[in-house]
């Protein structure tokens, strides 16, 4: 039975919880385990003043509070001897004689003592104990009692002793972020007037881009681990890459590896590398990304998919900069520079426990978030412009982008951002006839995409509070999360044609989705759900292929089919 106790008392002291809580829960767990009436778990902060107390069966009367029912000489003398404190009754010991009344309430028999010290390393950082009634038909055996309590204060030890050293890392990397942050103002102070660095791959001179930009650019001079984070199509790889090419580092490799691609036995062997006969397949010894990246920066990608087994795993790698290869026992020591990207909320997964909120603090010191294309539709031209001529250069082609057709691309949401934009412009210059690409190619040779996406502005989604002052108190809390999924339908009421090359309205059979109720010559009239439901009933409930016939991408299908709550049909 103690065995069991102890096994279910450690399960809830290894979950991730605030420690009163899960103080509490072990408190409450005593009393399935030992024949006891009340106990009390203290635990005592640096100067020696209360600082958590976990209580079970204490009634509070009078409005006081569970810990003024035990004598503060008692909590006292076990601390200063480090020794279990066991007292047969209550009634005789002078440490009660104030508390006698509180501690019987009533019952009329002999209550005992029994309260054993909470220790990390030999200082006694709190006191665990309970007491029960005799009652002359229960025999109790105080050496068992005694043992299974210390062996739980032994436990509930190291929990505090990591909590304090997660909340002491914590705040060093609050302090560290604090810091930065008033250098890398006063270093942007100093760049208001200066041109944003060119980087190679990042096209647009809107405000917020260039915001990005002076940032990365003080950003990129540290060795601050930088948390990428934006919606899906935003650029966090290129961004990424800028980070490494203004820094240091340049000239060291730039690793990068997409952690939501690989499940876990094999994002271990990518990311530590393997010994030759690890496991069956391994032929040879192979390098990991971390070696591969040492000296540079590494790009972990989706850095929130990943499993909290193998969080644990990556937190010891960022703790201490050493790891082992699968099937190796050499501990092998690396100087890499990290950036991770995500389009997740971090804050809302640590809330529900599905990742670790000391992986969060260790990849959150310097979080950079990254614009979505309709916060900066002036950079619409330049990017399909750039699109349209690297289709030319591959192609030997001579395209180019109408006036009709940039202002029809200016008028689309584009929940997918530049890649969708880059997808929507090839795909229309693939099969686009003349030299001039208008607004009629891309209303029909775009599809549902555009059809779907045009005529309304979409409203701008709710600022992301900075996590780390949600967090900053030490409690998890869940931030609010930009709609990032597909957007709003068109209103039928009021449908808006698409404007040709010569101004006029499209006509019906320039379009080759006019026989589509979504089609823009028919004015929008059916609704996005019902064309989503449309698309998944024509590709046999596959996501991949109602992507396709939407020209969406296979995520996106994904999130406007949970935004709508459409129930996914087995076959």
């Amino acid at each position: 039975m103690a065995l069991f106790g102890i096994y279910e008392i450690s399960k809830i002291l290894t979950t991730p919880a605030r420690l009163e809580v899960a103080l509490s829960n072990v408190v409450n767990v005593l009393t399935s385990f030992l024949r006891m009436r009340r106990g009390m778990i203290v635990v005592l902060d640096d100067p020696g003043e209360i600082e958590i107390v976990a209580t079970a069966g204490w009634t509070r009367q009078g409005g006081g509070r569970a810990i003024d029912c035990l004598p503060r000489g008692v909590i006292d003398r076990i601390v200063a001897t480090a020794t279990p404190l066991v007292v047969h009754d209550v009634a005789t010991d002078p440490l009660f004689a104030e508390a006698e009344a509180a501690m019987a309430e009533g019952s009329g028999a002999r209550v005992s003592f029994l309260g054993v010290p909470i220790k990390v390393a030999d200082k006694v950082v709190g006191t665990l104990s309970i007491d029960r009634i005799w009652d002359g038909q229960t025999l109790f055996r105080i050496d068992d009692d005694l043992r299974f309590l210390s062996m739980v204060a032994s436990l509930a030890g190291q929990t505090v002793r990591l909590h304090r050293i997660l909340a002491a890392d914590r705040q060093r990397l609050l302090d560290e972020r604090g810091a930065f942050e008033k250098a890398l103002g006063n270093e942007l102070a100093q760049r208001t007037r200066s041109p944003a660095p060119k980087v190679d791959g990042i096209v647009g001179d809107s405000a917020p881009v260039k915001r990005v930009l002076a940032t990365i650019a003080v950003v990129a001079k540290s060795n601050s681990t930088v948390l990428l984070r934006g919606e899906s199509g935003t650029g966090k790889e290129l961004f990424a890459r800028a980070i490494h090419d203004l820094s240091p580092r340049k000239h060291k490799p730039f690793v990068k590896l997409n952690c939501a691609a690989l499940p876990e036995s094999v994002l271990e062997s990518e990311l530590f590398g393997h010994e030759k006969g690890s496991f069956t397949g391994a032929v040879a010894t192979r390098a990991g990304r971390f070696e591969m990246a040492h000296g540079g920066t590494l790009l972990l990608d989706e850095i929130g998919e990943i499993s909290p087994a193998f969080q644990a795993k990556l937190l010891r790698v960022l703790q201490e900069g050493e790891f082992e290869r699968v099937g190796g026992n050499k501990t092998l020591k690396v100087d890499v520079r990290l950036v991770c990207a995500t389009n997740k909320n971090l804050e809302e997964a640590v809330a529900k426990g599905e990742f670790r909120a000391d992986l969060y603090y260790r990849i959150n010191v310097v979080p950079v978030f990254l614009p979505p294309l309709r916060e900066r539709p002036g950079d619409i031209p330049q990017l399909a412009r750039a699109f349209v001529e690297r289709f030319n250069a591959e192609n030997g082609r001579h395209l180019a982008i109408a006036t009709s057709g940039m202002e029809m691309l200016k008028r689309c949401y584009f929940p997918g951002n530049v890649r969708e934009l880059e997808n929507c412009v090839r795909r229309t210059a693939t099969l686009a006839h003349g030299e001039q690409i208008v607004a009629a190619d891309f209303a029909c040779h775009s599809g549902n995409c555009l059809s779907a996406l045009l005529w309304k502005s979409a409203p701008k989604p709710p600022a992301t509070p900075d996590p780390i002052d949600v967090l900053a108190s030490g409690a998890v809390a869940v931030a609010p999360t930009p709609d990032w999924g597909v957007p709003p339908a068109v209103a039928a009421s009021a449908p808006v044609a698409a404007p040709s090359a010569g101004g006029s309205e499209i006509p019906a059979g320039l379009c080759e989705h006019a026989a589509d109720p979504a089609c823009p010559a028919l004015g929008g009239r059916q609704s996005e759900r019902d064309r989503l439901v449309d698309a998944m009933e024509r590709s046999g409930w596959v996501q991949a292929k109602a992507a396709r016939l939407l020209g969406l991408t296979p995520r996106q299908i994904g999130y406007a089919l949970k935004k709508h709550d459409i129930e996914l049909k087995r076959f």
